[in-house]
């Protein structure tokens, strides 16, 4: 999935072109920062939102900074509607599956925007429907509005994707980790709504297979 993301966003391998400071919104345990850092020896931020129903996930992450032979990760949970940043902090900005915790979209992506540098790149990873009353979930966007949202921030090089069909294969295997001794752990630290959410997954399933929830990627990219 980070990869498919990364070739449909283009972002450059090239040495002097690629993301050197990474911020992912929302990072859950840390999987994509660890994975976007060393990819591109970078200095990556994972900051797990206080929004997240997920947020007692921070007994589970590693120390506070993670460091390794070229490249860096640190971790903090945070407000992804304030975050702590100061303005082009990061060449890449990263959020997968948090946008659904943001009850205002339109200050979650004006976030997003104003910590990428000039020229970086904001990827979002996004439900297009209400997910189910299991999760109690805000309400979502569409494609269309986040979109509209982009573009009233002047962000260019707009595009977006509905991925619906290459995700719904992996959901019954979310079901089976959150059975397993690690994933019970997990559910366990993120408490109730945690564990409602894995119990609306069989819901969450068949809305895919009905065609009623759809899930999508949006890319763009700051004006130098």
């Amino acid at each position: 999935m980070i990869e498919e993301s990364l070739r449909f966003t283009a972002v450059s391998d090239e040495e002097d072109k690629k993301p050197k400071r990474v911020v992912d919104v929302g990072c859950g345990i840390g999987r994509s920062s660890r994975y976007l850092a060393r990819k591109y020896g970078a200095s990556c931020v994972g900051l797990l939102s206080i929004q997240s129903k997920f947020r007692g996930l921070k007994l589970l992450l590693p120390p506070k900074v993670w460091m390794t032979s070229g490249y860096s990760v640190s971790f903090q949970v945070a407000d992804a509607l304030d975050q702590p940043f100061p303005d082009g902090q990061f060449d890449l900005v990263w959020s997968m599956d948090s946008e659904q915790h943001m009850a205002d979209k339109k200050k979650f992506v004006s976030e997003l925007a104003r910590v990428a540098a000039p020229g970086g790149t904001i990827i979002i990873h996004l439900y297009m429907d209400k997910i189910s009353s299991a999760y109690y979930f805000p309400e979502c966007c569409s494609i269309a509005d986040y979109v509209k949202l982009l573009d009233s921030l002047s962000l260019q090089d707009i595009k977006a994707a509905d991925w619906s069909e290459y995700v719904a294969p992996f959901l019954p295997a979310l079901i089976r980790h959150a059975l397993t001794f690690k994933g019970i752990i997990s559910l366990l630290c993120s408490g109730w709504k945690g564990i409602k959410g894995v119990l609306g997954m069989p819901l969450i399933i068949q809305g895919y297979k009905m065609g009623l929830l759809k899930y999508a990627i949006i890319a763009c990219r700051k004006p130098e």
